[in-house]
């Protein structure tokens, strides 16, 4: 069982949210059914079992008659009503494949379903998977673990604060230089890139904790909250942009470093998402990580999972070795091991920092539920 001890109200959100895909089923199959991977993200089922959880159905206050019939990803459904054919065009015998959830489908869409590869990605917001040939469950509740079939188990974690952190110097920290970018045909975020390119590795000892948006996986911290640590009259406004940009990569870090002790190193990080268009971005993250940064060249990776788990769950393939041949890494950062160095010394402060003032986080949360109406 995963159950989230840090989040009372996770199990009502997340099922309401994931309620959406049963009910599509339940329309053209009158049946209702969840797949094993978003059965795992519910805090309700058991990973071992691969069924609901009985004690902490009890702690949630629902019953099994109240929940979908847990079934694999690579269930396949058949027997469209007539009048279902015909609204889709499609023959009443056509088979459905249930499928699985975007994040583990995304790790196969990469290739990285095999051991010490790891999937990174940053959108808006970012997460942290690895595989496992068997389901593991953090005892400290820092990172999910989720099903996709016999013998693979996506183990990881989720941070907030991804690229919304980046949107949030370009809008309120350098909006002149953003227009600047602008006025010179440059895209705004590649003009700050480049702006964070002439500071040295580790900002000349500028730190940002990213936390604007409190945080999720390791930390599961709502009252979290955003400090530049060590800033300095010599510190510019490029700095700051630069530190920003390794703060994000720190809580990639973090996230990747509890991974680690729970299911084994990276050998390989597979890049996706917005970060992954920025060199200077991934470069960061191979010198922060330590291991290589590759780029898939394809960037709908969930899709490409998906056609893979629907192939073999129609018999198609047997397994998923072709997807070697479907996503090409063209691009690899292999680590700076100076550049390690000095942020293999950051990351130990970044993670003392955060530690330290973690009281102050709930005191100031607290502050600003009272006089300013914040709610996070």
């Amino acid at each position: 069982m995963w159950f989230n001890r840090h989040e009372p109200e996770l199990v009502a959100r997340t099922y309401k949210f994931i309620g959406i895909k049963e009910f599509v089923f339940a329309k053209l199959f009158g049946r209702y059914v969840i797949d094993h991977s978003l059965a795992s993200a519910t805090g309700l089922f058991n990973l071992r079992r691969l069924d609901w959880d009985e004690e902490a159905l009890r702690v949630a206050g629902v019953s099994r008659e109240q929940l979908s019939e847990p079934v694999s990803t690579t269930h396949v459904m058949q027997g469209l009503s007539a009048d279902r054919a015909a609204e889709l065009g499609l023959p009443a015998d056509t088979p459905f494949v249930v499928g699985a959830s975007d994040g583990v489908l995304a790790n196969l869409g990469v290739g990285a379903f095999e051991p010490g590869v790891y999937a990174v990605t940053i959108g808006t917001s970012g997460a942290v998977r690895g595989t496992v040939n068997e389901p593991l469950t953090d005892p400290e509740g820092r990172l999910f673990c989720y099903a996709l079939k016999e013998n693979f188990w996506v183990v990881g974690g989720p941070i907030n604060n991804g690229g919304i952190m980046f949107r949030w110097v370009r809008d309120q920290l350098a909006t002149l230089e953003a227009e600047e970018g602008r006025r010179r045909g440059i895209d705004p975020y590649d003009y700050l890139t480049q702006l964070a390119a002439d500071v040295a590795p580790g900002s000349d000892g500028l730190i940002f904790l990213p936390l604007l948006a409190g945080e999720r996986a390791p930390y599961w911290n709502a009252n979290a909250r955003g400090v530049f640590f060590g800033l300095s009259l010599f510190h510019e406004k490029k700095h700051m942009i630069r530190s920003v940009l390794e703060g994000v990569v720190y809580r990639i870090h973090s996230v990747a470093t509890a991974l680690e002790e729970l299911a084994g190193g990276a050998k390989e990080v597979r890049a996706s998402g917005g970060f992954a268009r920025s060199p200077l971005w991934r470069q960061m993250m191979a010198d922060v990580l330590g291991t290589p940064v590759t780029v898939p060249d394809s960037i709908e990776s969930s899709g490409l999972g998906a056609a893979q788990l629907g192939l073999l769950a129609l018999g198609e393939i047997r397994d998923f070795s072709s997807v070697h041949e479907w996503v090409r890494s063209n691009v690899r950062h292999e680590p700076n091991s100076a550049n390690h160095e000095i942020y293999r010394e950051l990351t130990s402060l970044y993670g003392q920092i955060y530690h330290q003032l973690k009281d102050s986080f709930d005191a100031i949360a607290a502050f600003q539920k009272k006089h300013v109406g914040i709610r996070l």
